[in-house]
């Protein structure tokens, strides 16, 4: 139960056994996102500077993949869809991979679709930095702010997975955009998505955006808001059981414009076991006042037996009893980017 951590100085990775620190990989490369089987590791990441890659670790020898990432300034996120792999980026395209990451090609129809040259960024630009794939042909995507979008043919054609199941208010209102402008309600929801998770029953997604948490019990065909009972509407993570459907971790933060920390510095994840009806927050073991750190989007995951986060102080917190007690695993890492458990 190997943790991978993103950073920005490179990927480390936290042994099982005693939570040995060992890193940074990646020739110091800033790493959005990795994911790992069976000792297998991929690191997807870059800037400016060193340009978009992907990272591999196979039969323990690392090498880098340049792609080609047609118009990519980095990557933000990598996945497993059986043979394959796909990788997202900044700005919002889809890749893929058929021979374990050395060589990359653009899936078009993604961003080919009507209205995406209509797009906008969010406040870290028009990215690509969530990716589920079912192993059956189905691939959901999470775009900031574009909102979310689902294919069932392995990313040949897709459909945008935006609609509200129970809206405040009626079809046609009016309602102020996160930058100030009025757009129509009609079905949407709030299109920058932040992160994405499968739930343990076919076709439950769970999501964070930036002014709520929701559900999908149907693929994504239709949300609903789970917000109520949280301390806030703003946070950018969500993990889900692996084999409880009902059970899943959020990390509110105070607000968009008020710091994004935990609310009254007090850190707290906040966990329901029925599905976003009802939510507790657990503190055991967490920072309990003057706690100022951030959890980002991909930084928090769950697996059989654990559930793990960082933060942009660089520190990693695991709990082993589904998030009721938390221990601090690592600290003084540079800022975690991703927490993702090895496969």
């Amino acid at each position: 139960m190997d943790i991978l951590v993103g950073t920005t100085k490179g990927l480390f990775v936290l042994e099982d056994k005693g939570w040995k620190v060992t890193g940074p990989f990646c020739e110091g490369w800033p790493i959005n996102h990795a994911v790992g089987k069976a000792g297998d590791i991929w690191a997807a990441g870059g800037s400016g500077w060193h340009g978009a890659g992907v990272w591999r670790r196979t039969s323990g020898e690392w090498a880098v993949s340049k792609g080609p990432f047609e118009g990519a300034e980095q990557l933000w996120s990598v996945a497993q869809d059986g043979e394959r792999l796909l990788a997202g980026s900044k700005p919002a395209y889809l890749y893929e991979s058929v021979d374990g990451g050395v060589c990359w090609r653009r899936l078009e129809a993604l961003t080919d679709q009507p209205g995406a040259d209509q797009w906008q960024p969010g406040a870290a630009g028009l990215t690509l930095h969530t990716i589920l794939c079912d192993g059956k042909g189905g691939v959901w995507v999470g775009i900031s702010a574009a909102g979310v979008f689902e294919s069932r043919d392995g990313g040949k054609s897709w459909q945008m997975r935006n609609r509200r199941g129970n809206r405040t208010g009626p079809a046609g209102a009016l309602e102020r955009h996160w930058d100030g402008k009025e757009i129509r309600r009609e079905d949407q929801i709030f299109s920058c998505v932040h992160n994405l998770a499968f739930g343990a029953a076919e076709g439950l997604i769970y999501m964070q955006n930036h002014q709520g948490v929701y559900r999908s019990r149907d693929g994504g065909a239709v949300w609903e808001e789970v917000t109520e009972g949280l301390p806030s509407t703003f946070g950018f993570p969500v993990a889900a059981h692996p084999s409880d459907p009902g059970t899943f971790w959020v990390f509110p933060l105070n607000g968009d414009s008020q710091g994004r920390y935990p609310v009254a510095g007090r850190a707290l994840v906040w966990k329901t076991t029925d599905g976003g009806e009802s939510w507790a927050g657990k503190g055991k073991g967490l920072p309990e006042k003057d706690c100022f750190f951030t959890v980002l989007r991909q930084g928090m995951a769950a697996t059989r037996g654990g559930v793990a986060f960082g933060t942009n102080s660089g520190s990693v917190f695991f709990s082993g009893d589904e998030g009721e007690s938390w221990e601090e695993i690592a600290r003084h890492l540079p800022t975690v980017l991703s927490v993702e458990f090895m496969a």
